[in-house]
């Protein structure tokens, strides 16, 4: 059966992505989820349209994030987090986390996609990270303390 999928997928595909599965885990797993949609010529103009949709509104924030770089570079932010004697954080800060804290202490709204971090960070301490954007990259300071 054919599906277009409306998020990403694990080992199926991305967004948007026209795909053929098997009958089963269209019907059974990924339409009642709305995971995907049957496949068929409205459904497809229809998600294609919110494709490029989606895609104009991606370019747009990548442009304001660009020109907030500058601002970003060299910056210092400052999390509270809970941590033990010995300064391990009970739980790691992601970069869901980090792009909040961005947020709150008042520089230009960055999403996680953009923050290059390879895993959470589990130990207080400060730590310099990259936010990369097309070519253009800033680095930043990322303080976390214990509460």
């Amino acid at each position: 059966m054919k599906v277009i999928l409306l998020q990403d997928v694990r080992k199926v595909g991305r967004k948007f992505e026209i795909k053929d599965v098997a009958d089963g885990y269209a019907l059974n797993f990924l339409i009642p989820r709305k995971l995907a949609e049957v496949s068929n010529s409205s459904n497809t103009r229809r998600v294609e349209h919110i494709k490029a949709k989606d895609e104009t509104n991606k370019k747009v924030q990548e442009e304001h994030v660009l020109k907030n770089l500058k601002a970003l570079d060299g910056a210092k932010i400052e999390i509270k987090e809970n941590t033990n004697e010995k300064g391990h954080l009970f739980k790691g800060v992601n970069k869901e986390e980090i792009a909040h804290a961005l947020k709150v202490q008042g520089h230009s709204d960055i999403t996680p996609e953009y923050i290059m971090l390879e895993k959470p960070i589990k130990e207080a301490g400060e730590y310099s990270i990259e936010v990369k954007v097309q070519e253009t990259a800033a680095n930043f300071k990322l303080v976390i303390s214990a509460k």
